[in-house]
């Protein structure tokens, strides 16, 4: 599995970048996670949109969707300039309906419900899911192929659920839009030193932070995260890379 990130910014895009997206590919699929503001600009200097293969939405806030819209006229355009394509699956839960049926678009993109109580295939990736702590239904992913895990918390604040959930991850990308010295609780979002317990309590590989605040110094956030872990640790960074 390679995966690049395409956005890190949580709540919107710090300028000339992109909120919450994700590209993971494996065997020639290309799997986008989350669609967030400027995304879609990002992904172009990789691949295009009618190149993808399957899109997964964790929830329906803004910074993780709002280029949902963006995407299905950019399939649309190049349909119409003669490039052949399948209708594009988009999976999301159903438990918000009227944002769900906005991932249906003409034959362009098609709204796939998954069942967060059930594992699901998606291309070459198995994959799982645990409701998160946050204001609106939101779903972490528990990504696998050929025996290789990548788990992505979305948005959420610590739950002792996620330890058994990322057990011996490969790739812990886990939300830190919090400071050590601050309490996300209300928000729904991490600290940095609590991503840094998770990555420890469930002996993952390495860690990616992400979801990052746009104030403070960011690289205290490795620092206070690497009080609790002695793994790696990365900020996520526009289209930084991680082979799995």
């Amino acid at each position: 599995m390679k995966l690049t990130v395409i956005g890190p910014w949580g709540g919107y895009p710090k300028k000339n970048e992109a909120s919450s997206g994700y590209l993971l590919e494996h065997k020639d699929f290309r799997l986008l996670i989350d669609c967030g503001s400027g995304v879609l600009s990002k992904l172009q200097n990789l691949i295009q949109p009618e190149q993808l293969d399957a899109v997964l939405i964790s929830h329906y806030h803004p910074d993780h969707i709002a280029d949902i819209g963006v995407l299905q006229h950019a399939r649309l355009i190049q349909g119409f300039l003669g490039a052949e394509m399948s209708s594009l699956p988009v999976y999301g839960h159903k438990l918000d309906k009227p944002e769900f049926e906005k991932l249906t678009y003409k034959n362009i993109t098609l709204g796939t419900p998954y069942d967060p109580d059930s594992k699901i295939k998606i291309g070459p990736f198995e994959v799982s899911f645990l409701r998160t702590v946050h204001p609106v239904p939101c779903f972490a992913m528990r990504i696998e192929a050929e025996g290789k895990v990548m788990v992505y918390t979305a948005d959420t604040s610590f739950k002792e659920e996620f330890i058994p959930f990322s057990q011996d991850a490969d790739l812990l990308v886990c939300e830190c839009n919090f400071y050590a010295n601050q309490n996300g609780s209300g928000a729904g979002h991490m600290t940095s030193t609590q991503a840094g317990n998770l990555a420890e309590s469930a002996g993952v590989k390495q860690l990616i932070l992400t979801h990052l605040p746009h104030y403070g110094r960011l690289s205290d956030l490795i620092l206070e995260a690497g009080e609790e872990y002695e793994g790696d640790i990365h900020l996520a960074e526009q289209f930084l890379t991680v082979e799995i």
